[in-house]
């Protein structure tokens, strides 16, 4: 047998291999009437060489405009161009051989979800109320994916937080009579793709695959459905995406082009995670580089955003999510870590294609100054971000925090809640910033005010009437406890999402009366918010604390809500007439809780350790 005719019949073993089982394409569809619509397919077949075929596409709007070869051969990137008036349809990728042998692979062009805008990419503001859970501690809506063959981690114990417990979106979706009940307007689910390793796969944020859904969480079906039935709601979808790392197990890891797609070290470095040498004009570069290239986890590569297929990958693969399933609102993980020019560049992406949609970063930094240098800013610094908003991390550790755990003082106590609140003009616009009390990273609250349950009714009263968009965590309304390390309980179950629970969220059973006090004050305040236009869209004006007592007011032309919180170990009377902006020309205050009326023209009195929300009338 000579050397070409072997050639021959290793072709077209390639070739037939290839008709039973095609090449892996990311993305595996793309839409007609993108405004992005220049995109770079990447094709992936592990062990078998692409490097000698060419791509052509016969498709009336669509073309090939350049091929890229790799070192290794089992990748091919296309980049193509799709006209306007493309119609959808089944574009077929013929890969052809020097032999003129040729494989097709069929791939989509879809039409466009309706509704951008309107049903979906609808952003997020003032006006919403967020739940944040995570799909496998909420509930078990379907037993039978529980462990799903083939995977790598194959866990199932609800006694372990380091394993995975059953939930699903399936759960979530026969719930959202409670979610609504609560007053809430959108759902954040930690992310929801695939995350196929051997252990600690439960919380999604090491994804192996941007392009799969997580089949133990119901797969794309069970994603759709939810989006769906939260948008015949009025709800919304919030996405939890991820710009900084992958899984260890991602194709991108596991087989990759090359050796550009993660940062790589000689030996295991992690990042400092140190913000300030991102814009420390002191900063040594060998920091800097350490804080946005070494990885965040020793299980996580760190993705090199400065090579332009990983970075044409990820913005597509961002984008795909989105009109995939209908995403509302984008809230992005570890953003401080990632390359800040990437993020602007991907940010712009979104924007661009869903103009509404609201975008916010998990800027977990210690500082106000060092968190408005990640979101729209007043700075005049070499970096801008074009970032809307931010999770409002220090109005949880410098605000609400110690104002409910320290006595207070010059600069301390609820003073700190006044400060920080103070320092808003560092922000383009603040009132896009994400407030919480705890997460799924934070302790949860109740624990963090030492089990004090006056305290978490007043962090939720701050949480639903101060500026921006409030954000509660999953079970929080309980009096759910735990600390974030070291025994992991801030992700425990939501009660009631599995049969046999001692207790039950969702019908009230179980529950003890202060667990009941809580989530009927959620209920109360989350469902008068959603038609109090002071809270939804109005402005804020605070007054320098006096003592323990603190007052802020929400306001517009229909509305104002007043908000005085007493933080001292004593009553406290507080006369109307000492804030004269706010209170003049109303006759009475009434209790949005209790409905107990005050004229304006007296004062009010403030149990300690209490916050009172009033509307004046």
């Amino acid at each position: 047998m000579n050397k070409r005719t072997c050639c021959l019949l290793l072709l077209f073993a390639w070739a037939g291999r290839l008709s039973a089982q095609s090449p892996d394409v990311y993305p595996a569809h793309w839409w007609s009437g993108m405004n992005m619509n220049r995109i770079q397919l990447l094709l992936h077949d592990k062990g078998h060489d692409l490097s000698q075929l060419s791509p052509v596409i016969a498709y009336p709007g669509i073309r090939v405009s350049r091929t890229y070869r790799f070192t290794n051969p089992s990748y091919l990137a296309i980049d193509i161009v799709i006209a306007p008036g493309a119609r959808p349809g089944t574009v077929p990728i013929v890969l052809k051989g020097r032999n003129r042998a040729s494989v097709s692979i069929p791939w989509q062009l879809k039409e466009r979800r309706a509704g951008r805008g309107k049903q979906f990419a609808q952003g997020l503001t003032q006006a919403d109320f967020i739940y944040l859970a995570i799909a496998d501690r909420f509930a078990n809506g379907d037993p039978s994916n529980d462990r799903i063959p083939g995977m790598r981690e194959q866990t199932l114990n609800r006694d372990s937080m380091y394993h995975r417990h059953g939930g699903d979106l399936q759960g979530i979706t026969q719930h959202l009579d409670y979610l609504e009940s609560l007053g809430v307007t959108a759902l954040w689910l930690l992310p929801v793709l695939e995350n196929d390793r051997p252990a600690r796969s439960e919380h999604g944020y090491a994804i192996t695959n941007h392009f799969k859904v997580d089949p133990r969480l119901g797969g794309a079906q069970a994603y759709r459905e939810l989006s769906d039935a939260l948008h015949r709601r009025g709800m919304k979808l919030v996405m939890d995406a991820v710009y900084n790392h992958t899984g260890l197990q991602h194709h991108l890891e596991l087989d990759p082009p090359d050796s550009s797609w993660m940062h790589r070290w000689p030996r295991y470095t992690q990042t400092t995670y140190r913000e300030q040498t991102l814009f420390d004009p002191y900063a040594a570069p060998s920091d800097t580089r350490r804080m946005s290239e070494g990885w965040f986890d020793d299980g996580m590569p760190d993705i090199n955003h400065h090579n332009p297929h990983m970075a044409a990958y990820l913005i597509q693969s961002m984008i795909w999510q989105i009109e995939e399933f209908g995403v509302d609102g984008v809230r992005i993980d570890t953003y401080t870590y990632s390359d800040l020019d990437f993020a602007n560049r991907c940010n712009a992406a979104i924007l661009a294609e869903y103009p509404r949609i609201h975008l916010f970063g998990e800027t977990r930094v210690f500082g106000t100054a060092n968190q408005a240098y990640f979101n729209r800013n007043i700075f005049n610094t070499r970096f801008k971000s074009n970032l809307p908003g931010s999770v409002d991390f220090q109005l949880l550790y410098y605000g609400i925090k110690p104002a409910l755990t320290e006595p207070t003082g010059w600069m301390e106590g609820v003073n700190r809640l006044y400060n920080t609140l103070a320092n808003d003009f560092l922000n383009r616009d603040a009132t896009r910033n994400v407030l919480l009390l705890d997460n799924h990273d934070e302790s949860r609250f109740l624990s963090v005010v030492g089990e004090d349950w006056e305290k978490l009714k007043i962090g939720y009263m701050w949480l639903l009437t101060c500026r921006g968009i409030p954000q509660a965590y999953y079970g929080s309304e309980l009096g759910m406890k735990g600390f974030a390390s070291p025994d992991g309980l801030v992700r425990a179950d939501m009660p009631g999402g599995w049969p046999g629970d001692a207790a039950n969220a969702f019908t009230g059973a179980g529950l003890d009366a202060r667990q009941q006090e809580v989530q009927n004050l959620v209920k109360r305040l989350g469902t008068y918010r959603k038609k109090a236009s002071a809270l939804k869209s109005g402005k804020l004006m605070q007054y320098v604390p006096a003592g323990d007592v603190y007052t802020y007011f929400r306001y517009d032309e229909k509305q104002t809500v007043m908000c005085i919180l007493n933080t001292g170990s004593s009553a406290k009377e507080v006369p109307f007439s000492r804030f004269p902006e706010r209170t003049s020309g109303f006759k009475q205050a009434v209790d949005v809780l209790s409905g107990s009326k005050y004229p304006t023209i007296g004062s009010v009195t403030v149990p300690p350790m209490r916050m009172l929300v009033l509307e004046l009338q």
